[in-house]
């Protein structure tokens, strides 16, 4: 006869093996919705880029000069889609530069579905189809996004892009699995760990790390720490009252606008 104690072990581990084959439907959510909705009043060519195993990327391009002007790659988070992020595009669009917003597989319709290697592969693939569209490194700036923020410092190490913008980042997927799951062994489980806090020492481009201190999906102090590691040249916009998805509003643009001026 089971005992009590049996019980609630084979409960837990019906826990952990439930948790560790649905880590990622847990982790991406591509199909989600919950971002304010808006039109898009920028101009924007949708291209698709293709990866070197054989998918496309759906990406929207705003250009105005891509030989004078510095070029933004936008790398969103782990859900919704690029509809999601125009409220900051519609602003981003403002800025005397040009824009690039990618979709990661899995995401905006595309094929495949989201892993960490295969978001790293997305980003370097179209890292490497804007340098064929004659935008060399010193004029890309690398923006990431919650999520994005893993992919945009991986992709970042030991390159000379103009500038690393983080918004909301993390130490590494494992602190913020722990944050959560705090009764699982989180650091066995996980299969996809973006590893940011890791990386920093090979970034030594400049920096601006955005990050609410009000934010209650990725601690603030990841966002600290993620600052406090990173190499000089480094700034920080830390607003007392935002959330993680962060008040686009005047401070914010300001502190954009600072940054793009510096680089």
């Amino acid at each position: 006869m089971f005992t009590l104690v049996t019980i609630l072990i084979l409960c837990y581990l019906l826990i952990v093996i439930y948790v560790f084959f649905n880590q990622r439907s847990l982790l991406y959510h591509p199909s989600e919705n919950n971002y304010t909705s808006e039109k898009a009043n920028f101009n924007y060519e949708e291209v698709y880029i293709p990866t070197s195993d054989g998918k496309k990327l759906k990406a929207w391009f705003h250009k105005k000069n891509l030989k004078q002007k510095k070029t933004l790659i936008f790398f969103h988070g782990n859900a919704g889609n690029l509809s999601n992020r125009i409220y900051k595009l519609n602003l981003i669009k403002d800025f005397d530069i040009n824009f690039l917003i990618v979709a990661y597989r899995g995401f905006s319709g595309n094929e495949g579905k989201p892993t960490e290697e295969g978001l790293y592969q997305d980003a370097r693939d179209t890292l490497k189809w804007l340098n064929k569209q004659n935008v060399e490194d010193e004029k890309i700036i690398i923006y990431g996004e919650s999520l994005g923020t893993g992919v945009s410092t991986e992709v970042s190490q030991n390159k000379n892009y103009a500038g690393l913008i983080l918004e909301s980042p993390f130490t590494s997927m494992v602190d913020a699995g722990k944050h959560y799951y705090f009764y699982l062994p989180v650091s066995l489980l996980l299969k996809d760990r973006y590893e940011t806090i890791k990386k920093l020492k090979n970034i030594k481009i400049p920096i601006l790390v955005m990050h609410g201190e009000n934010d209650k999906i990725v601690p603030f102090k990841m966002g600290k720490k993620v600052f406090s590691e990173a190499n000089e040249p480094k700034y920080f916009y830390f607003p007392k009252d935002d959330d993680h998805m962060m008040e686009y509003n005047e401070n914010l643009l300001e502190a954009l606008d600072k940054f793009l001026k510096s680089i």
